[in-house]
């Protein structure tokens, strides 16, 4: 083939020509390509070396990375913003027991049923723990309602003041006993280690999970890792004990009937319901035990794959942090893989969510309307054990329920899953209403009379919640005891940004 070439440049010397020029045109690219990879690596290296301020030990003071890394600042600091909204909710300030107020009921004797929001970016964490009703208004050490663990995923102080005080000590500690420690919203230091900028676990919760089942995170691979981090928090977990440990119910496995397991086991509830009696579980926010079930991380992908998708400037490329719905930036999440328009991606999920919704909404009628079945079963003299079977039922059709609607995108991360503990919810909440006219029909009761809850405030009157004092009390409470915990904070060096 070589002598042909040759004798071919000999008969017409252009075609030489022609491939010399080819050649030196390609040696020039791949020189070109070698020095842009050289200066983008010594970009990234100078960027790396060339750090603001040296971070050392657990600072949990966002500004300070932000010094060093402020690509990354600036997308985190976005996640103030509230801007966005999809069909079904977004970033923006949404009171959901007005929009569902059946949910008030649901909770009765319950933190959840006085007040419920949609969840706000990474920024607002601090603020919307503290201005909430459900942490109430301690003002001196010791006081309740709540521990010291509601706090554990609100912000990178968590870990340090563990570090400071212990970690028995820190869950036994009350919330407002803190106030002016934890006040740095969810950010750098909860993911990174300030050294080596690798992802890393800072919430002991997670890894005392795995070891129960016998694994070990620091075994976790990158891309595992691009999860993990994230499921720190947006977990199932619960309280244990009179310690107030945080813990993950994952023992038995971490789909929703073997978490319901776990807790039958332990006989534990977070409280007794106050109108049906029924003991009770609260799912929190099993985000990534329903991630895993869904297609997605079945295909490999991590929570950062589409929740913070990449982003370059100039040579660097790095990770958007404004972390929030993936449909806020469909061309820089979705289509990165799939290559349908914008338009059928937004209908896909939102396809997804109107159907899971449909039935979500058909069980929080009915659920409702069973524990107020279960109350009038009360008032007229039924005993324990004429209403176990039925208050069994409650608990696993409330549990159910809760699990899907508490889990942040459960309808599109896991479609199928969702769908199908919800139609476990709504068949176990159809036979309590079926065991329960068996216990009234026993009382004499033909007919029960279902109140007015077709609003917030008509359903919260109804479960017997003095609204109007809870919320002046909250008020006065922010606007004397907050601005304490800030100025002892910013003495203390713990505080820099304004709040």
């Amino acid at each position: 083939m070589l002598r042909k070439l040759s004798e071919a440049i000999r008969k017409k010397p252009i075609i030489g020509w022609g491939l010399f020029l080819a050649v030196m045109v390609g040696v020039f690219l791949l020189g070109l390509l070698a020095a842009s990879i050289t200066e983008r690596r010594a970009e990234i290296a100078t960027l790396f070396n060339n750090k603001k301020v040296d971070i050392q030990g657990i600072e949990a003071r966002n500004e300070i990375w932000g010094e060093n890394y402020p690509r990354e600042y600036e997308t985190w600091k976005k996640t103030q913003n509230m801007d966005f909204k999809s069909k079904h909710l977004g970033n923006m300030p949404e009171d959901i027991l007005e929009s569902r107020p059946e949910m008030v009921v649901l909770w009765a004797g319950y933190a959840f049923s006085q007040d419920y929001s949609a969840p706000r970016g990474h920024m607002h964490a601090i603020e919307d723990i503290t201005n909430t009703l459900r942490t109430g208004c301690p003002e001196n050490p010791g006081d309740g309602p709540q521990p010291a663990t509601c706090w554990t995923c609100k912000s990178p102080d968590v870990p340090r003041m563990m570090n400071e005080m212990g970690i028995e000590n820190f869950y036994k500690a009350k919330w407002g006993d803190l106030g002016a420690e934890i006040v740095n919203p969810i950010g750098c230091a909860d993911c990174h280690d300030p050294v080596t900028m690798n992802l890393t676990i800072t919430r002991p919760s997670l890894i005392q999970a795995f070891e129960r089942q016998g694994k070990d995170v620091k075994n976790a691979t990158m891309q595992e890792m691009r999860s993990l981090v994230c499921a720190q928090c947006h977990v199932e977990y619960y309280f244990k004990g009179d310690g107030k440990e945080l813990t993950f119910p994952w023992d038995e496995g971490m789909t929703v009937e073997k978490m319901e397991e776990y807790y039958d086991k332990a006989e534990f509830s977070d409280w007794t319901h106050a109108l049906s009696r029924a003991p009770m579980l609260k799912a929190q926010h099993p985000d990534y035990e329903t991630f895993l079930m869904g297609p997605h991380a079945q295909r490999g992908l991590s929570c950062a794959d589409c929740h913070m998708p990449y982003k370059a400037e100039g040579g660097i490329k790095y990770s958007d942090h404004q972390i929030m719905s993936p449909l806020k930036n469909i061309a820089g999440t979705c289509q990165t893989c799939h290559k349908d328009s914008e338009e059928q991606l937004r209908n896909y999920v939102y396809e997804y969510q109107d159907k899971a919704l449909e039935t979500r909404d058909r069980i929080e009628t009915e659920l409702a309307k069973t524990h107020i079945m279960a109350k009038a079963a009360w008032d007229k003299g039924a005993t324990d054990a004429q209403m176990k079977k039925s208050l069994d039922l409650i608990r696993q059709a409330q549990w159910r329920w809760d699990f899907s609607v508490a889990s942040h995108g459960a309808s599109f991360h896991a479609p199928v899953e969702t769908q199908r503990i919800l139609a476990h919810s709504l068949d176990r909440t159809m036979q309590a209403q079926i065991e329960l006219q068996k216990v009234l029909f026993a009382q004499g009761v033909v007919d029960v009379p279902m109140p007015d809850i077709s609003s917030k405030d008509k359903a919260q009157a109804y479960i017997g919640l003095d609204m109007k004092t809870l919320k002046d009390n909250k008020k006065k409470w922010i606007e004397t005891v907050v601005p304490k915990w800030i100025e002892k904070a910013k003495e203390n060096k713990r505080l820099i940004a304004e709040r």
